[in-house]
Order: structure tokens, then C-alpha cells, then sequence
């Protein structure tokens, strides 16, 4: 059963310690897994239509600082999501557009990787705990295959 809730990342409000876990390198057949930690902030916005959240993101190369935007679109219950990091401050990343499914969001988007097309899915599962878990994986054969290349793994801190 597809939800069609302003109220689906009402979860995510509140401070989150986060545990990153992400390939060093995608589409290549890696199995080289790098983790960190980091920290997010979440709160609603937009009248309750959309949430923000504030990322720190501790890389053993150095930490950057990221923001996530969730809009909901009442018309058709799907939400976009929007990345913007201090790394590259004037590149909004194309949105993932999706929707719930039985407390499973799943999120698209076509995007370009090094010159190449790729499909972008998000995942959001285990919302309904302590500990949700997001993870990002692309695809090079329009969503035949996927290689999941990032996960992150939520430890509730504070709620909002």
C-alpha cells in the first residue's frame, strides 16, 4: 500500500548520529568500502510539506557540511529530494521522485556519472525504528542491475 503523506519523513525529525558506509569508487566492480561517521539535524518546513536537514559528513579526508530538502507534492503524493554540500555550493543535484510503499520509500532520478547516464535510487527503510537506514545505488542498465555504493545508518540523538 503506497502512502500519500506529507507525514512520511516525520520520522527523520530530530539530531541523528549517523555511520556512513560508501564505495571508493562506483560502477567499476569495486568492493572497497570506506566508513565514517557524521551528524543531522532534521526539521519540517514548508508548513509541514517538506523537511531540511543539515548533514556533517566526517570523511577520513576531511569533513563537509551538506543539506537535504524534501518537498512533497500533495497532488501526487510523491516527494523530491534535492543535495547541496559546501563542496560544491552552486550545484543543486537533480531530485529523486518516489513515494512510500509499505514503510519503504523509494526514490529516482536519471542523472550523468563521469560523462555516463545512470539511474540514482534512494532507499529509505527501518523508518518505523531508532536506527533507519538510507542507501544510494546507481544504475547503468536503466534499473536492470544496481550497485549500492553509499548506506547510512541513523542513531537518534534528539527528537525535534
Amino acid at each position: 500500500m503506497t502512502t500519500l503523506s506529507s507525514h512520511d519523513f516525520d520520522f527523520l525529525h530530530g539530531t541523528w548520529r549517523v555511520t556512513h558506509r560508501r564505495l571508493r569508487e562506483r560502477l567499476c566492480g569495486s568492493d572497497d568500502w570506506q566508513s565514517f561517521d557524521g551528524s543531522c539535524s532534521a526539521h519540517p518546513v514548508l508548513g509541514g510539506q517538506g523537511i531540511v536537514d543539515d548533514n556533517l559528513l566526517n570523511l577520513p579526508d576531511g569533513s563537509y557540511h551538506a543539506v537535504t530538502l524534501r518537498a512533497h507534492d500533495p497532488q501526487t503524493g510523491r516527494w523530491s529530494i534535492w543535495w547541496l554540500d559546501d563542496r560544491h555550493p552552486h550545484r543543486l543535484d537533480v531530485p529523486v521522485v518516489g513515494s512510500f510503499d509499505q514503510g519503504v520509500g523509494t526514490f529516482f532520478a536519471d542523472d550523468e556519472l563521469d560523462g555516463r547516464a545512470i539511474r540514482v535510487r534512494f532507499r529509505w527503510t527501518d523508518t518505523h525504528t531508532a536506527s533507519p537506514l538510507w542507501e544510494q545505488a546507481f544504475s547503468i542498465d536503466a534499473g536492470a542491475t544496481w550497485e549500492v555504493n553509499w548506506t547510512m545508518c541513523f542513531h537518534r540523538q534528539h527528537t525535534a
